[in-house]
């Protein structure tokens, strides 16, 4: 303990002029009761600010060509899912269930293309990784269907669709597009 002088007489501590060690001269902030759910699992946060906006890149004629043509293979698909529907329907398949999980998969694809195609238009960024990833697909599904089923009226215009977006993905103002973004 060390001794300092101070007002009232010559062996005052320190921990004396520091001032009292309880809170009594504390007030609270005054804040309205919280509600017994926000008490048990915490209040919701505040809103955050709006986010800035991004100046909107445009779109070369590349990537606006890929965009239809993705939207033309939504189409077809979208397409395909109604017919293997109809038939689910009227005729006896031999699993009912398996056959309606299969129109729900073939609407879903359906979707994705076509929010793929907006994106594309947009030159967002996640569209072009589920595409390339589509025709891949789309190209082995073309390649069975043209040669190995020989049915090529069906596989031909599917390996052609591919191609020609492939290629759109792959000129040179397509990836400038995403390499300025």
């Amino acid at each position: 303990m060390t001794r300092i002088r101070g007002t009232n007489g010559p062996t005052e501590t320190a921990e004396r002029r520091a001032g009292p060690r309880n809170l009594t001269g504390v007030t609270e902030p005054t804040e309205p009761p919280r509600r017994a759910m926000d008490r048990l699992f915490g209040a919701t946060a505040d809103p955050t600010a709006p986010r800035r906006r991004r100046p909107r890149t445009e779109a070369p004629g590349a990537l606006l060509w890929a965009g239809v043509v993705v939207g033309v293979q939504a189409a077809a698909v979208a397409v395909g899912a109604v017919a293997w529907l109809w038939l689910t329907l009227t005729s006896t398949p031999d699993s009912l269930a398996r056959a309606l999980a299969e129109v729900v998969l073939l609407a879903l694809v359906a979707v994705g293309l076509a929010a793929a195609a907006v994106g594309l238009t947009r030159v967002a960024g996640w569209a072009r990784g589920p595409v390339i990833a589509a025709q891949i697909f789309f190209g082995l599904s073309g390649f069975v269907a043209a040669f190995e089923a020989e049915r090529p009226l069906i596989g031909l215009p599917v390996l052609l669709l591919v191609a020609v977006e492939l290629y759109l993905l792959a000129t040179p103002e397509a990836r400038l597009a995403y390499a300025e973004r």
